[in-house]
């Protein structure tokens, strides 16, 4: 077994209950397989998002994405904030996720963000299904990738997504982030964010 398999074996999830095993399979790596993503899975990719659950039909997410080597793909990392910076050029794809403010008749779109989480979270099954990861971002400048990809106005950026297949070595890590990715994966309790006929506090 490689060391790359054996850091995905190690990564499975030890659920509670037992769920969908792609769940379980799903880690967040920041070491990518030195392989192109191909355009079929990109569109496959994208393809889940469209037939993500969303609000009145309104579709507000939308996506900006770029190859390695691009100054597209430069930019983007040029935004990214903290450790992000280290580890997401070893990703083959960036991605940068937004949704639009408002509805079609122009009222606020509270439920803009939801609707995107929803389609990030059908893209990211369906790129477990294919093996390929998927690494969410909140670490990035907003503001100023907004300004140099001149998203307009209406649009707000959320999150930046690293894309790739999985593999990678774990030496193209810095060593300070090499123990991140192989350290025991930790989640709350079930009972301290699932609340049955009242509000636990506590």
């Amino acid at each position: 077994m490689t060391v790359p398999e054996q850091i995905q074996l190690e990564n499975i999830a030890d659920s509670d209950y037992e769920i969908f095993a792609l769940l379980k399979q799903r880690y967040s790596p920041r070491i990518f397989k030195d392989k192109k993503v191909t355009e079929q899975h990109l569109h496959q990719l994208f393809e889940a998002v469209r037939w993500a659950p969303s609000s009145n039909n309104e579709q507000p997410w939308r996506f900006l994405y770029a190859e390695k080597g691009s100054e597209a793909y430069e930019k983007i990392i040029a935004n990214l904030t903290g450790n992000n910076k280290l580890w997401a050029k070893n990703a083959p794809i960036l991605m940068l996720t937004a949704y639009k403010k408002d509805t079609d008749n122009g009222n606020e779109n509270f439920h803009a963000l939801h609707d995107l989480g929803m389609g990030l979270g059908a893209m990211t099954v369906q790129a477990q299904y294919m093996g390929i990861a998927m690494h969410h971002m909140a670490g990035l400048d907003h503001k100023n990738a907004q300004r140099i990809f001149n998203i307009p106005k209406e649009y707000h950026i959320a999150t930046a997504v690293a894309i790739g297949y999985y593999g990678g070595e774990l030496e193209e890590l810095p060593e300070k982030l090499q123990s991140k990715e192989i350290s025991q994966r930790q989640r709350m309790p079930q009972n301290q964010f699932a609340f049955k006929h009242s509000w636990n506090t506590q």
